[in-house]
This record gives structure tokens, C-alpha cells and sequence, in this order.
């Protein structure tokens, strides 16, 4: 067997195994239960409806990853299939994968060439995100369809938002982003709009709202994510080396906005005080892993980490009602110690033209509807 035909067959079963994880999930959470180590578990007729959730999903993956591989083709770039990433964890909820993403096998000389393989992906993938977003919220089910997921809320009726999250624990709903509220307001019909709580159990919904997630992750122009290499076109390595970083501290300064509040250490028990320092240590320990590799040498990695806390500690004093979302530090500590917040030099730094910036352009405005400050909040 050739080393190609064996790269292909890896690919193809890697597609397949995610196929099944992402239609396993995509059950699990239309319906709230799991196959597995539960009293009631789900059966085989729940999993093909699974497929309302993989296959759009999967689709709008596929168009992102293809938008990449084509344009490295027409730029005569090395490039692999996708490489599908499968997870399923089976004990609790998962989205079924970790994404897809294509190997880059010959070296890119030019910074336009960067600039086109990172913004294709994205742009390709929400216009797949617009499609799947228009067509589940033009065809949401009749408003009964939630208490075939909840029997219990039938007792409440159409009212049972006002009684069945009194005590609720552990929900899961999805922070809005100003695309996915601009089709809640003016593309849905407001008596079939399901209940924020609810979303996650309308696959296509929440098929496009992964969508825009991760496009606006994979936009944040830091690194040799699509919008470092965005970025880095448009501005080039010297002034793109000196924003990035910049941004990189913003980031993880929101991430961790109010994780630590000032009156949380006026306490009597020394005990607890002395633990909560322990935490704190190991936060600014943890910034500073993430930031071992953005700064020049270590001591610099430390007071940007110190920097970090002090601007937090302060706006926690000034203005208590803001939160950033912790949810965000493990991404930033992918970004800060494996993706990088630099971008490789290229050779070849031509200048792009007006039709490319305006592209550029393009991608920030994807980035700051698909955004969303808090994506994923349990109440």
C-alpha cells in the first residue's frame, strides 16, 4: 500500500468516526439524555435523528476546510485533505469533534498566498452558516415540540418558562452573537422561537450557532489562526508583530475579568483567605505559562502576567458588574503555548491590493457579528 493510499484511508475513516460521533452527540443533545450509563438511555431511532445535527454541521465544516484546500491548489500550495477530528466522550455531552483542519506541506513564500488560504475557510464557512441558519429558523417545529423533549414542562403549558427553571441547575444557554439575535428578531416567527434554554435541543440552530463560534475563534487575528494570517497580510510581520501580542494580553485580560474580585479576600478565616491566594498564585502562574512564549525573556512573561492581574483586580473595584468569561482560558492557553501569537516571515511582502482589503475588511465585520462575549453560559 502506498503512503497515499494510506493517508486517504485515514482521512476517510477519521470523516466516518465522525460522522457517528458527531450524530451521537447531535442526539444527545436534542434529546437531553446520553446512550450510555444512564437508567433511560437513548436508542437506535434517536440516533438517525442525530443527523439533523451532524449533517449541517458537518457540512458547514467540510465548506470551511475546502475553502482553504482549494484556494492552497489554485496558489499551487501543498495541502492535504482535512483530517477530521472525532471525540465523543459518552459519560457526558460533548459536539462529537474536535473540528477538521488541512496540512500545509510546502513552504508559503508570500504573504498574499497566507492572506488567501486564511481568509477562504472562514468566508466560505459562513455563507454554509448563513444557509444553515436560515433554514432552521424558517422551519422551527410547532411550539409542542419542546414537550417532546420535556413531558414534564407539558403540566406548565406554553407558561412553563415561569416555573420550570425556578430551580433549575445545570442549563445550558447560548450567548447571543448579533447575527444569531438579528435572525432571532426579524428572520424568526416570534410564536415559534424557542426559549433560549431550549436551543440546544433544535439541531439546526444549534448547529449554525456552533458555526459562528467557531468561526469567530478561528478569525481572532492572532497567531496562525485564519485571522493572524488575515491580519498579517493586511499589515505585514513588523506592525502585525507588535498588535498581536497586544491583543493576545487583551484577550486573556477579558477572559479573566472578575475570576478574582478584591472584597473576595476581607475574609475572617485565615484559612480561606490563604486558600484563595493559593488560587490567585497559581492564576498568575498560569498567565505566565501562556505568555512564555509572546514575551522576550521570562521576567517580561511575569509582569505581563502581574500587569494582567492588576487591571483586573482594578476594574473589579471600579466597575463590579463586569464579567469576562473564564470559559476562554484554555483556548488562550492552546493559543499562547502550541498555535503561537506570531506569524512566520515570509519572503515575498508584496502590499495587497484594494480587492483584498476590502476582503480584510469582510472578515472583521464576520468577526464581530459572529462574536459573542459569552458563548456558552450554565445557569
Amino acid at each position: 500500500m502506498s503512503p497515499n493510499t494510506r493517508t486517504y484511508l485515514i482521512q476517510g475513516l477519521l470523516f466516518v468516526v465522525t460522522i457517528i460521533t458527531t450524530t451521537l452527540a447531535g442526539a444527545e443533545w436534542i434529546f437531553g439524555n446520553l446512550f450510555v450509563y444512564v437508567d433511560n438511555p437513548l436508542r437506535w431511532s434517536h440516533f438517525l435523528q442525530g443527523f439533523h445535527f451532524s449533517i449541517p454541521f458537518l457540512f458547514i465544516l467540510t465548506v470551511h476546510e475546502f475553502g482553504h484546500y482549494f484556494t492552497a491548489k489554485a496558489h499551487q500550495v501543498g495541502v492535504t485533505l482535512p483530517y477530521y477530528i472525532p471525540i465523543w466522550f459518552g459519560i457526558t455531552q460533548s459536539i462529537g469533534t474536535m473540528g477538521a483542519f488541512i496540512r500545509i506541506t510546502s513552504i508559503v513564500r508570500s504573504r498574499k498566498k497566507f492572506f488567501d488560504i486564511g481568509i477562504a475557510g472562514p468566508l466560505a464557512g459562513f455563507v454554509a452558516a448563513l444557509g444553515v441558519l436560515w433554514y432552521g429558523f424558517t422551519h422551527l417545529p410547532p411550539p409542542e415540540y419542546i414537550f417532546t423533549i420535556h413531558p414534564e414542562y407539558e403540566r406548565y403549558g406554553f407558561s412553563y418558562p415561569q416555573f420550570a427553571y425556578e430551580n433549575a441547575a445545570g442549563n445550558l444557554r447560548l450567548g447571543d452573537n448579533i447575527l444569531f439575535w438579528l435572525f432571532k428578531t426579524y428572520v424568526a416567527d416570534p410564536a415559534l422561537l424557542p426559549h433560549p434554554n431550549e436551543i440546544v435541543h433544535y439541531p439546526y440552530l444549534f448547529a449554525g450557532y456552533l458555526a459562528l463560534f467557531f468561526t469567530s475563534l478561528n478569525l481572532i487575528p492572532i497567531g496562525q489562526l485564519d485571522g493572524g494570517h488575515i491580519l498579517y497580510g493586511l499589515l505585514g510581520r513588523k506592525r502585525f508583530s507588535a498588535i498581536a501580542p497586544a491583543l493576545f494580553v487583551l484577550f486573556a485580560t477579558y477572559a479573566g475579568l472578575g475570576l478574582f474580585r478584591p472584597e473576595e479576600f476581607s475574609v475572617p478565616d485565615d484559612e480561606e483567605f490563604f486558600t484563595l491566594l493559593a488560587y490567585l498564585f497559581f492564576y498568575i502562574y498560569f498567565l505566565y505559562i501562556c505568555l512564555g512564549k509572546v514575551a522576550d525573556n521570562p521576567r517580561t512573561a511575569l509582569m505581563l502576567s502581574l500587569m494582567i492581574v492588576l487591571v483586573q483586580f482594578a476594574l473589579a473595584f471600579l466597575r463590579p458588574e463586569w464579567d469576562g468569561y473564564p470559559g476562554f482560558l484554555p483556548f488562550i492557553f492552546i493559543l499562547g503555548r502550541f498555535l503561537g501569537v506570531y506569524h512566520p516571515e515570509t519572503e515575498q511582502n508584496e502590499p495587497l491590493g484594494i480587492a483584498r482589503i476590502i476582503l480584510g475588511c469582510l472578515a472583521l465585520l464576520v468577526f464581530i457579528i459572529c462574536f459573542s462575549p459569552k458563548p456558552f453560559v450554565i445557569i
